[in-house]
């Protein structure tokens, strides 16, 4: 099942690293949730998500660059990312959560 999360992890960097948003979107399902301690905030639902992209990867010009996915459980992954931008350079994880459609239900990310 990793092949397939990872795949979906893919695409999430891709959209955003291609800023484009409604793509990001697709990729949720319309509950989802980002929580990001990092910015202090929790980003709920397809508008909370085109907000969080928006602003931390549109605004700040982020791009990301994948170094590794791992398997949590049966559901979940990590993605373990180096972000570079307008704030200069982080490493940082993002931890995936799927529907069994595959859809991303919940990322919780933070910064090592």
């Amino acid at each position: 099942m990793i092949e397939v999360y990872s795949s979906r992890v893919d695409a999430f960097i891709s959209a955003t690293n291609g800023y484009n948003v409604a793509l990001v979107i697709k990729l949720f399902t319309p509950n989802a949730v980002i929580d990001d301690p990092s910015t202090g905030e929790r980003f709920d639902g397809h508008p909370g998500i085109q907000e969080y992209v928006e602003r931390f990867f549109v605004g700040y010009h982020t791009v990301t660059k994948l170094l590794s996915v791992t398997s949590l459980d049966a559901s979940r992954v990590r993605a373990r990312v180096e972000f570079t931008g307008d704030f200069g350079y982080e490493i940082g994880r993002l931890d995936f959560s799927f529907d069994p459609g595959g859809l991303i239900t919940r990322i919780d990310a933070d910064l090592e």
